[in-house]
Parts: structure tokens; sequence; C-alpha cells
């Protein structure tokens, strides 16, 4: 990431930083809670290297701490093709009887074209249409119950810099603590170093504990290619708050009690909920919306994320929560200071 520059803000170069490969997290801290926090204060740009069980110095009584309890399902396929060839296929999301997916190689598969999965000998994948993307295909799943075939022959999605095979300890760290609500094709990172212990004990010291949904699909997947990054067309995620989480933000707010929200994905929920005349309001949808640096935050006060990958939309949108100047020497900090990077790897709080 470059310099603070007003108008270079939208240059997708500004997003980019050297990482090297080793600090890419192939397996998660133990227990959760020792991965390490890199604290950052969000007006000074002071930074502190804490381990993430320390949370609690940062928090107050009557602050809230925003969780997305969403549920990753075994959303990674692998098929074969008529021809033998093999397919890896990631299900994004399920729109009616048909799903978004990614594919790959997805080359020659057209609409029509069929994959077949071995050892499950009736079920099916039928291609039926392209999407806007790279690799991106509708398809059904047929002769088959698709959530028993799912459960069964699917794995855990890990991401494609975790270069190993998904193991059985996977199933388990590739999901916070408090998923709940299936359908995400990706963990909420950022909460998958949150223990049962630690949550209680934020609670004990007076922190509120609320949760919304967001099924992490296309929207966040998908990669930025334009040189100007207000080009880049944001795919809709699903969302849902309920009426109590909207209660207990509002009521925190005019108690002057601070928002945390733990993910990107909290962050662009809250920032889509939230009305200036009456607060955060209850409901479901669709977001596309998309955070870059001149956004001006009205839902959120405090940030715990991940470290994310070069010009990806989460990076743009920390940019947009910390500075892109903060951010570009926090990152540099956590390089040398050899933080763990990614899905796996460690928390970065921003207070």
């Amino acid at each position: 990431m470059s310099n603070d520059s007003r108008s270079h803000y939208y240059d997708l170069k500004q997003y980019q930083y050297h990482l090297p490969p080793e600090l890419i997290a192939q397996y998660p801290a133990e227990p959760r809670d020792s991965s390490r926090l890199l604290a950052v204060e969000r007006n000074s740009g002071a930074i502190h290297d804490r381990t993430f069980r320390d949370l609690g110095d940062y928090l107050s009584a009557g602050d809230v701490l925003v969780l997305n309890d969403t549920r990753v399902i075994p959303a990674r396929l692998l098929g074969m093709k008529e021809s033998g060839g093999q397919v890896e296929i990631l299900l994004l999301r399920r729109q009616g009887q048909e799903w978004e997916a990614l594919v790959k190689p997805a080359r020659r598969l057209r609409p029509g074209y069929r994959i077949f999965f071995p050892g499950y000998e009736n079920a099916e994948a039928l291609i039926t249409g392209e999407m806007d993307m790279p690799g991106g295909r509708r398809l059904r799943l047929i002769n088959c119950d698709e959530d028993v075939f799912i459960a069964e022959a699917g794995h855990i999605p890990l991401p494609p810099y975790i270069e190993r095979q998904d193991e059985s300890l996977d199933a388990e760290r590739y999901q916070t603590v408090y998923a709940r609500h299936s359908g995400s094709a990706a963990a909420p990172t950022a909460g998958l170093h949150f223990t049962a212990d630690l949550l209680k004990k934020l609670q004990a010291g007076g922190v509120d504990v609320a949760t919304l949904v967001l099924h992490v699909g296309l929207g966040t997947f998908r990669p930025v290619s334009c040189e100007d990054i207000r080009q880049h067309k944001m795919h809709s995620e699903f969302y849902q708050v309920n009426a109590e989480t909207a209660q207990t933000l509002n009521r925190a707010r005019q108690k002057g009690g601070r928002i945390i929200a733990v993910g990107t994905t909290v962050v662009r929920t809250l920032e889509s909920i939230y009305d200036e005349a009456q607060g955060y309001q209850a409901g479901q949808g669709e977001t596309d919306i998309f955070i870059y640096p001149g956004y001006q935050f009205r839902a959120v006060d405090r940030l715990i994320t991940n470290f994310h990958l070069p010009g990806s939309t989460l990076l743009m949108l920390v940019s947009a929560f910390l500075g892109a100047e903060t951010t570009r020497a926090a990152y540099l900090h956590a390089v040398q200071e050899r933080y763990r990077f990614f899905s796996y790897g460690d928390a970065m709080l921003i207070y």
C-alpha cells in the first residue's frame, strides 16, 4: 500500500503489499484465543502487540460486541467431467433450485454439461448458466437429496492459499464457536479467535453480545480487477438482523456504549441496516455495499478483523475505517513482526 493521497484512494495499486509466503497461516492457533492481536489506535495510529485473550483490556461495560453467527457449509465438492477430468465446485449460494458456484477448470463447462461424483452413483451437477465472473456458474444438484449429499460428499471450503487438503480438525476450527445459521461459503474469520470462556469473561465484565447473520458468498470472494476500484461491482449477500439485536444496539448507543464489529461482514451488515433517523433497523435482505476510503461510517465504532489479501475489498474496507496510510503502516509492522496472515492467521483490533 502506497502513501495516503486523496487522488490515489481509488487506485487498485494502493492496496498491494509484499507478504512473504511463509506468513500465510496453514493451521489455526491452538487454543483459539492464543492468536496474536495487533491493536491499533484509530486516531493516533499507535500500535500495540498483544494476544487475543487480552481483548477485554480494550472493551468497557456497556459496549456491544456484534458477532456474525453464520455457519459454514461443506461447500467444496470434488467431481469428474464426462471425459474423466477432475472438477472442483465451490457452492456459494442457493437461489431457489439452483446454486451460484465457482468451478475450476471452468473453460468447457457450458450450460447443459453434467459433472459426476465418484462414490455417489446417481448424484450429478448440471450446469444451467454462466455468471459474470471467472469460473462463475449456476448449477443444479440432481438425482440426490441436496442437503444429505452436501453433508456427506462436501469438504470444508478452505481458501486456496491454505495449501493442503481439509482435515478433520477443520470441521471444527473453520467454524466460530457460536456458528448457528448454515449457509456460508467461508467463515467470518475474525470470530475464529473467540472461545466460549472468553465470551463469558467479556460478558461478566458488562460487555453485551449481539448476533446477526451475513452468509459469505460472491460479494466477498470476487477479486477486484479494475484499476479504478470504484468500477468494481459487488455481488449481493444475504443478511438478517433480528429485533433483539437492533434494540440492543440502539440502547447501547443511547447510553454511550460503543459498537464493536467482529469482522468485515458485520461492518457491511450494520452499515446497510442503519438509518440516520431511527438507528439500527431489524430486517433481512441482500446487501452489495462496497466500502472503501472516503466512506463515512455511521454504525460501527471499533473493528476486530484478520489480515486480508492484497487488493481485496476487505482490505479496502479496513483502509476506509483506519485510513489508508495507517493501515499500510500497521500491515508493514505485522509483516516485520511475523504475524500470521489470512483466514487462520492473527487478528487486528482498530479502536
